[in-house]
């Protein structure tokens, strides 16, 4: 089956652009191009997997979109905001107040309780809890009888949970999740996976998981596919056979 590239219709909400994205490491002979003239709108409200096999720049991809690391070229913006020429302060301001994060090590701290690691962003930022936000969050993912629990009293999956809870509490434009289910057997990455989605469903969220994981890419609303640096699909709500076409599909023509 062919996959073609597919673009946000104008009238969706845009969470994030790259337009001409480039990102290069190293010098002369030595030079690795981890993103070639990268072209990507994703769209707000929807759950979005990045997949690729490793090496295929989709982490790069997702730290230039993120404002993790600074591209070499081209341009990205994020809830209507242009990155690009952001020195470091401003872009620790902005991904504090627009973006959240899930990463594939928890990063709980463990003399907290999942209730107390949940609120530390807000607690941080001087912000004030929003009470509803956090009971609509804690009840989405499943955690309200786990709240007074240490870390270590959590079993993988709840501790992944208590870390979307975090990235969800204080109202992201978007969330980027890198491998969230990579430390967990799959019953737990099936149950995280659901609750990623369902804070999409219910929140509204707008959530991009980076993943080489076939099921689960299955979870996502649009599977953009990144090859050698470069985007050679982006599908919206694709089957599992064209999926795996995708993947198995270097570049246009190929």
């Amino acid at each position: 089956m062919t996959t073609t590239q597919h673009h946000a219709p104008s009238e969706v909400a845009i969470a994030a652009t790259a337009r001409g994205l480039a990102k290069t490491y190293g010098h002369d002979d030595h030079v690795v191009h981890a993103l070639r003239g990268v072209d990507l709108t994703l769209p707000a409200g929807r759950f979005t997997a990045i997949m690729g096999p490793s090496g295929s720049g989709k982490s790069t991809l997702m730290h230039c979109l993120a404002g993790l690391d600074a591209a070499t070229a081209g341009a990205v913006t994020v809830a209507g905001r242009d990155l690009t020429g952001m020195d470091d302060t401003a872009l620790t301001l902005f991904r504090r107040e627009h973006i959240g994060f899930v990463f594939q090590a928890f990063n709980l701290l463990p003399m907290l309780t999942a209730g107390q690691n949940i609120l530390l962003p807000l607690e941080l930022s001087g912000r004030p809890v929003d009470r509803a936000r956090y009971a609509d969050v804690v009840e989405v993912l499943g955690l309200a009888d786990r709240l007074g629990h240490l870390p270590s009293q959590l079993s993988g999956g709840q501790q992944q949970r208590v870390a979307i809870a975090r990235a969800l509490v204080t109202r992201p434009d978007l969330v980027f999740a890198d491998e969230p289910t990579g430390n967990l057997d799959s019953e737990a990455s099936a149950e995280v996976l659901g609750h990623l989605r369902r804070s999409v469903r219910e929140l509204g969220m707008t959530v991009v998981m980076v993943t080489h994981e076939l099921d689960a890419a299955a979870y996502a609303d649009d599977v953009v596919v990144i090859h050698d640096g470069a985007v050679t699909a982006h599908l919206v709500e694709p089957d599992q056979d064209q999926l795996v076409a995708a993947l198995r599909r270097r570049g246009p023509g190929r």
